[in-house]
């Protein structure tokens, strides 16, 4: 996926702040001294050389193009990191600090290359890989601290969690978190019906890369994962995962990209509740150290502080599909 040299030109533009012709721009002039100190803003040693500036900053881009790219139909970090400060809202030209009309002509270029910019309600400026709609933004940190608009989408998350199927889980949850977090050929593996399931409600791949595969596939439960010997409603025992689990290691699946069937190379175990430290160490005690190396676990608060840092938006305003129908909204 290359940038056409005119793209690569016309963006080099916007960021040098050149008007075109008789139109009126919407973008910064900076000179030499402040081209130099735009790359170094995101991160980069590159320094004008006193070279014309646009064919210059053309030249840079396309060098940082070539940079790795954390998966398909994404673009490399420093790239997004460029278009980001290009876009800051305090940069705004002729116009107010919403900056449509400096978004519309940059997405006037961007879309021959299949992408799109917008503005996220944080501010900041994310590219959308139109034919996939997944967005190219910084590798994201669930560890870090959450920004007050963020805490209150986590909350909206948490109450549609606690109504939701495991159906609603992972087709308003699961499914745009994966893509987005750069897996790709998500699949649904007949959950509603259970038919030919195996063990795993989706299975996926992710590119590595050295352009090497890895097939994952996951097991949901929508509730809490526990090790008692009685299980409340509604949450679900690590005993009923240890055989689906194996079920998943164990069974090949036909991935119609290469024509060939494939065994999948690691297992993910989401709960749409807490997975306790019990329930993990006792199915990592049951299963060999190889297959114990496949396992990997995500739980309410993972779900919880990737969706919401990768800055997906939150499911339909609907209510999610429950597994009984009570007389009062769930929530």
């Amino acid at each position: 996926m290359e940038f056409r040299r005119k793209t690569i030109s016309q963006i080099a533009e916007m960021i040098c702040g050149n008007s075109q012709g008789e139109e009126e721009c919407y973008f910064e002039y900076r000179s030499s001294y402040y081209l130099t100190q735009f790359f170094e803003d995101v991160g980069t040693e590159y320094r004008h050389d006193g070279s014309t500036r646009a064919r210059w900053v053309a030249d840079v881009l396309t060098e940082i193009l070539k940079e790795p790219r954390p998966g398909p139909n994404k673009l490399p970090e420093t790239f997004v990191r460029v278009i980001r400060r290009l876009m800051d809202p305090a940069d705004a030209t002729n116009e107010g600090p919403d900056r449509a009309k400096a978004l519309e002509a940059f997405n006037v270029v961007l879309r021959h290359e299949g992408f799109e910019a917008f503005y996220a309600s944080d501010g900041q400026c994310y590219l959308r890989h139109v034919p996939s709609n997944s967005v190219a933004a910084p590798v994201p940190n669930p560890h870090r601290a959450l920004s007050p608009a963020e805490i209150k989408r986590r909350e909206q998350l948490v109450t549609y969690l606690e109504a939701a199927s495991e159906d609603s889980l992972i087709e308003e949850i699961l499914l745009p978190l994966f893509r987005q977090l750069g897996f790709h050929r998500v699949t649904v593996a007949g959950h509603k019906d259970k038919a030919l399931e195996y063990g795993k409600d989706v299975w996926m791949k992710y590119t590595l890369p050295t352009t090497h595969v890895l097939y994952f596939g996951i097991q949901a439960k929508k509730g809490k994962l526990d090790s008692s010997g009685a299980t409340k409603n509604g949450n679900a025992n690590i005993a009923e995962i240890l055989n689906q689990a194996l079920m998943m290691l164990g069974h090949e699946i036909f991935d119609p990209e290469i024509g060939k069937r494939v065994l999948v190379d690691h297992a993910f175990i989401v709960a749409g509740g807490e997975i306790t430290k019990a329930a993990r160490n006792w199915l990592g005690n049951r299963l060999d150290a190889t297959k114990r190396s496949q396992i990997m676990f995500m739980d309410r608060e993972d779900i919880l502080n990737l969706y919401v840092v990768t800055n997906l938006p939150l499911p339909s305003e609907t209510w999610p599909k429950v597994d009984s129908f009570p007389d009062e909204p769930p929530f």
